[in-house]
């Protein structure tokens, strides 16, 4: 797709205007599951076919020209998954890692992490540090990928609070000086800006503990298309209802 043209049609035929585009757009990847029972499959197959979801996605969002992409890969809750999924899960972030790092200065984008990466495999947790490293190095990136690893929101929130508790005790920091913007400082998230847009796709109307301090001004988009199936033509229709919004962050 030619990212420079000022318009283009999404699926619903609308007009998606390329210059107001959001600058960073959260996705819940859900809905593996469901789409492999659908077609008498085990789930495993559900999370490989997310898998190319994602990877198409993230090239369609690229070629936009959107800087930053953040992806629910794994909860704090999916562990109590069974283990053949999980396992299949951490197999599938592995091989995309190491593809990544073949392809993140050529193709011009980063990968960061948020997350509790000490729970992970040693050997993909170290890979991931590798990734994030590689990708700092590479001059010229344009286009960021948070993947949330091991991630809840209420960890998040709770391990930056003991850090800054850490902080106070050494007499690093002051109480009377937090804010919002110095305890933002101390998320996973901290040099990224918060999301315009939330998507989650499978029909489901929950954040389930996804960016729950970030998203305080989000705009969400909510689709019955489950994740394996979730297109360009489909990303193009949440941005054009995104562009139908009127965005107030509390004013009128």
């Amino acid at each position: 797709m030619a990212f420079w043209h000022k318009k283009q049609k999404s699926a619903e035929g609308e007009s998606l205007d390329l210059t107001r585009l959001p600058g960073h757009i959260a996705i819940i990847m859900d809905g593996n599951g469901r789409w492999a029972k659908k077609r008498g499959l085990p789930r495993t197959a559900g999370h490989a076919a997310g898998a190319e979801t994602f990877r198409t996605i993230a090239y369609h969002c690229r070629d936009l020209g959107i800087p930053y992409l953040t992806v629910y890969a794994f909860s704090t809750e999916n562990w109590k998954r069974p283990v053949e999924e999980v396992s299949t899960i951490m197999d599938l972030l592995h091989k995309y890692l190491l593809e990544a790092l073949e392809k993140m200065e050529r193709d011009g984008f980063c990968i960061k992490f948020f997350g509790d990466l000490s729970a992970l495999p040693l050997e993909l947790r170290d890979l991931c540090l590798e990734t994030e490293q590689t990708g700092a190095a590479v001059s010229g990136a344009k286009y960021q990928i948070n993947v949330c690893l091991n991630y809840g929101g209420r960890d998040e929130i709770l391990r930056a609070a003991r850090t800054w508790a850490q902080e106070i005790l050494a007499g690093h920091q002051k109480i009377e000086d937090l804010t919002e913007e110095v305890f933002s400082r101390y998320l996973d998230s901290r040099g990224v800006p918060d999301p315009d847009l939330i998507i989650r796709p499978s029909g489901e109307l929950r954040l389930s503990n996804f960016l729950p301090w970030q998203s305080a001004y989000a705009e969400f988009y909510f689709t019955d298309v489950l994740w394996p199936d979730f297109s360009p033509a489909v990303l193009d229709t949440a941005l054009a209802d995104f562009q139908r919004r009127q965005r107030r962050f509390g004013g009128v």
